[in-house]
């Protein structure tokens, strides 16, 4: 049996001062997490601590993506940063929910909605 190779794809799309705007696709798994960690605490640590993250093109993301939601999250919370999601699919809105995550991370309906609060 051969092994599906999972992708993952990042881009920042938008840097003003503290704010940045990326764009994240494919799958959010234990073989990806770890880049999509990489990539957003280096934005935060070059001072983008408000991130909005467009889920829009994600299909997948399990515990290990949560995971990295998290704790990026309490990363830029401990700076009085935000991370917040928009794009969030039904189904993973869905995960967000049981996971009582929706709390965390309210939805937004787009990335103006996101960076006007």
């Amino acid at each position: 049996m051969r092994d599906q190779v999972t992708s993952l794809r990042t881009s920042v799309l938008r840097r003003d001062g503290t704010k940045a705007v990326v764009e994240i696709a494919g799958e959010i798994d234990v073989h990806t997490s770890g880049d999509l960690r990489t990539f957003l605490l280096a934005l935060a640590g070059e001072g983008h601590v408000h991130i909005v993250a467009d889920f829009s093109g994600v299909r997948f993301c399990d515990a290990a993506g949560l995971g990295v939601l998290v704790g990026v999250h309490n990363r830029v919370a401990a700076e009085d940063g935000s991370l917040r999601l928009t794009g969030v699919r039904p189904a993973q809105r869905r995960i967000l929910r049981i996971t009582r995550l929706d709390q965390l991370f309210r939805h937004y309906d787009g990335v103006d909605d996101a960076l006007a609060t």
